[in-house]
């Protein structure tokens, strides 16, 4: 049986998973609109990944779609896949002769640095991450009250 509690578990994962897709979002617009600082290449290719997911994730909360995830998903899943990448570019794991950026804003060039740590495809990794593991809870929350019926 299905008990209020469950439901608002469900329900408070893609909350949150929504309300990172708008921080994301208007961070990145923070960035580069505010701080005037040019994404590279792999910067738009992640904003092509996350920018959709605000709609997406928008549409499944009115309609309460306890499929959503399944739009979310690849989504959730390019970005992340294109910000470890960008990672590794950044911090020198993988050779920079094989970076996409050769036009333009660098991919690996620092144009921010919170603590000497905080970097802007570190952000991006992270907002993915807790995007995706939020999507994940949902999922899995979602198929149990589904079960329940």
């Amino acid at each position: 049986m299905k008990t209020p509690d469950s439901q608002d578990k469900c329900w408070t994962w893609l909350f949150v998973a929504w309300a990172l897709s708008l921080a994301a979002i208007l961070g990145t617009l923070f960035f580069s609109e505010v701080m005037k600082l040019p994404p590279c290449s792999l910067c738009w290719y992640q904003r092509i990944a996350m920018y959709p997911l605000f709609p997406i994730l928008t549409v499944g909360l009115i309609f309460r779609d306890p499929k959503v995830s399944r739009y979310a998903w690849p989504f959730a899943a390019a970005g992340g896949l294109l910000a470890i990448y960008h990672n590794l570019l950044y911090y020198d794991i993988i050779p920079k002769t094989i970076t996409p950026c050769t036009q333009g804003v660098s991919c690996t060039e620092r144009q921010l640095e919170w603590f000497g740590v905080i970097t802007i495809p570190l952000l991006s990794l992270v907002a993915f991450l807790l995007l995706a593991t939020a999507l994940f809870f949902f999922s899995k929350t979602s198929r149990e009250l589904v079960h329940e019926n």
